[in-house]
């Protein structure tokens, strides 16, 4: 034992034995302007549905749907109290534009989605979830459409037809099929929402 004491003793006590315990600091993200919509509610719920995939796009809805008919049925939470926010982005973000845009750049919307209509196997003429946005619409669930993937598809539809890229980035902002956010980028919202008490869903 004596021993074991004196080879002990020829080395410094360690530096993390004296050292304080760190005072933890909670963290707070920086808010900007641009993100204050998310906090415009009174919501007891907040939910966001991230999509990207075009293929995967219809469970958006469906996942959406259910969030206000079982709060609804099972919580008696009425569809007001709940904040629910399908993000339009990447191969998704043409399903933000209405009928009308579908029906003049409906063949460049569907060649840079790289997607079809299931059912045709063909471009569609219309926006295939109209009646189902609007349907939802009416419970209070919000769109948010990506700015950067806007410019995008402007830019292919507009290439496409023969006319000025932003003359159809314009009238694409102007045509959601259903009143929506415009967002700077839509994987930006999405952190943005999470860090406003919104827990996030993707459906890729």
């Amino acid at each position: 034992m004596m021993l074991r004491r004196s080879f002990l003793s020829g080395f410094p006590l360690l530096s993390f034995v004296q050292a304080p315990v760190a005072t933890l600091r909670a963290w707070q993200a920086a808010r900007h302007a641009q993100d204050d919509w998310f906090d415009e509610n009174s919501a007891k719920h907040r939910v966001i549905f991230d999509t990207w995939n075009a293929e995967h796009f219809p469970d958006a809805l469906q996942f959406a749907g259910n969030t206000f008919d079982t709060n609804k049925s099972d919580y008696d939470i009425p569809p007001d109290q709940m904040a629910v926010v399908i993000v339009c982005r990447h191969r998704t973000t043409p399903f933000g534009f209405n009928d009308a845009m579908w029906t003049k750049y409906g063949k460049s919307f569907s060649a840079m989605m790289d997607w079809t209509d299931p059912k045709t196997h063909e471009a569609p003429t219309a926006n295939p979830y109209s009646a189902r946005f609007k349907s939802l619409a009416a419970l209070g669930l919000q769109l948010a459409v990506c700015n950067r993937t806007t410019h995008a598809y402007a830019n292919r539809a507009a290439r496409d037809a023969g006319l000025k890229n932003d003359d159809v980035y314009n009238e694409l902002k102007a045509n959601t099929v259903i009143p929506a956010h415009i967002v700077p980028a839509g994987v930006i919202a999405v952190t943005r929402a999470v860090e406003r008490g919104y827990v996030n869903i993707s459906i890729g």
